[in-house]
């Protein structure tokens, strides 16, 4: 087992189920104390601290609620509070901008309300945590922030959703032009079909395997496949990459559906 993020501090939002889980471990496994946020599910966070502890690593939870009003505050007060504890300071290397919500809406079923919330979750919330970050984190540090595949392709069953994802792209690039001077790189981690509890629908056999004829390497994607990808963003051999798009969705956007 390589440890080549021992001494460094990840933070990792939504780290408590799917994807975010799945980096946590990773990354924790890399030797990194990883803070593991999470929204409403406490029990489900503190599973992920009991197995990375289990597992001989470092981490601990951190709640707050995003798309409420004062959350990334709420969140970093939390989280200020702990690393201090832990380290002795406030600082952190590495931040994971995976929490978010994907509701299937096409054009004409998506509502005000849900839009508003889309924003507040996908975009408005890693706007302000990169923004209040940037005094936190140190020289060399890393930011990786959550795409998908979508932002890159005409999807009308969630026009809404990938809207975000597009916004977010965008956001990478400027970030990375803003903080590379101190070496701190910046990149979009964009999957595609992942089997998660996100994917409900991805548990059935049948669905996945007629997925699995538009993706380049037959079959869907597991959590773990895009944990891999975003370890080696935030280790040292991610240096040189910043400002990228980085497509994890199996080749889906290579060619078109048989």
């Amino acid at each position: 087992m390589t440890r080549g993020l021992e001494g460094k501090v990840a933070v990792v939002t939504g780290g408590s189920r799917g994807i975010g889980r799945a980096i946590a471990y990773r990354l924790a496994r890399e030797g990194a104390l990883v803070a593991v946020h999470y929204g409403r599910d406490r029990a489900a966070a503190s599973e992920v601290v009991r197995v990375i502890e289990e597992g001989g690593g470092r981490a601990f939870a951190v709640q707050a609620e995003f798309g409420k009003p004062g959350a990334v505050a709420t969140f970093y007060q939390g989280l200020d509070t702990m690393l201090r504890e832990r380290t002795g300071s406030e600082a952190f290397d590495i931040l994971v901008n995976n929490a978010g919500i994907a509701p299937p809406m096409e054009l004409q079923a998506t509502s005000e309300s849900a839009f508003d919330e889309l924003i507040a979750v996908n975009v408005k919330t890693p706007f302000f945590l990169v923004q209040k970050a940037v005094g936190r984190l140190r020289d060399g540090g890393r930011i990786i922030n959550l795409s998908s595949g979508v932002s890159r392709l005409a999807y009308p069953e969630a026009v809404a959703y990938a809207l975000t994802k597009g916004a977010l792209d965008n956001f990478t690039l400027a970030m990375a032009w803003q903080l590379g001077p101190r070496g701190i790189t910046v990149n979009s981690l964009a999957p595609g079909y992942v089997q998660t509890d996100m994917n409900p629908s991805l548990s059935d056999p049948e669905v996945r395997r007629d997925l699995a004829r538009g993706i380049a390497l037959g079959r869907v994607g597991q959590p773990d496949d895009i944990a891999d990808v975003a370890a080696f963003l935030a280790s040292s051999d991610g240096r040189w990459v910043t400002g990228t798009y980085v497509d994890a969705t199996g080749g889906s956007l290579l060619g078109r559906r048989l």
